[in-house]
């Protein structure tokens, strides 16, 4: 199985506003930039977006270490939140229904295909492939000026 790094991050000017998402792939020496965005949406979404583009992005089932400065995203699978949501359909408690749940489905069927381990990383603090992704990511919010 090829071992892969997948660094993510979203962004979104106003929020809800014009968001972006950015993506780097590395793969041994080889590295591929993804990014994308909506012209009306929230930071959360463009975070999960980034994720899911990433991972779709593969052709066939790998390993993938996931970095993220999303907390949101992260935690939600480090600390269990998803199964929990998807047992209870994607609600928590009685009346609060999960945000994103079209986004969380996605990306725990891509958790499955592939074998992920995420990672947070604190943003805006000097890390490369995190700078990068943020810059792909506000450049693509951006271009709905």
């Amino acid at each position: 199985m090829k071992k892969v790094q997948l660094y993510t991050d979203g962004a979104c000017r106003g929020n809800p506003g014009r968001g972006g998402w950015g993506a780097v792939l590395v793969y041994g020496k080889y590295e591929r930039e993804l990014s994308g965005g909506d012209p009306m949406t929230t930071n959360n979404r463009m975070e999960l977006l980034a994720a899911i583009e990433g991972l779709s992005a593969l052709k066939e089932s790998c390993e993938v270490d996931l970095y993220s400065d999303s907390k949101y995203l992260v935690d939600a699978f480090l600390l269990g939140w998803v199964k929990g949501w998807q047992r209870e359909n994607f609600r928590r408690g009685k009346r609060d229904e999960v945000k994103n749940p079209d986004l969380w489905e996605r990306l725990i069927a891509l958790c499955e295909k592939h074998t992920v381990h995420f990672f947070w990383v604190k943003g805006h603090d000097g890390h490369a492939y995190n700078e990068r992704c943020d810059r792909l990511a506000t450049a693509y919010a951006d271009s709905f000026l």
